[in-house]
């Protein structure tokens, strides 16, 4: 399952640099795949689906800051718990039920995020 920022967030920006996987972006900042990351060019990701992890994709929110599920393992290979929770002043970072996913799951892209 990955972390979701709800709108309650406060834009503080304390759980942007304890991300390990660079998953965490500010309110309409583009993302990549490639930032903080060990992908470069094309890429197959996990699901199948292919990508360049160069090229800047589109914001989720505008408004706050915001974890992209594709890059987001719940720290798992890193920390005991999600790092983006832990810190979060008003408590905004929990799990979305949009993206469940078994720790196999969480440990295998967190595998293919650093090690391909």
């Amino acid at each position: 399952m990955a972390i979701i920022i709800t709108d309650e967030c406060i834009n503080c920006g304390a759980c942007e640099p304890e991300c390990p996987n660079t998953a965490i972006y500010e309110g309409a900042d583009d993302w990549r795949y490639k930032d903080g990351t060990s992908l470069t060019g094309k890429i197959t990701l996990p699901d199948g689906t292919t990508a360049d992890a160069e090229t800047p994709n589109e914001p989720i929110s505008d408004d706050y800051y915001y974890i992209v599920p594709s890059k987001c393992t719940e720290c798992k290979g890193f920390h005991e718990e999600p790092q983006c929770a832990a810190v979060c002043p008003v408590d905004c970072c929990v799990p979305d039920d949009n993206h469940v996913e078994s720790e196999a799951i969480l440990l295998e892209r967190q595998a293919f995020l650093h090690n391909q």
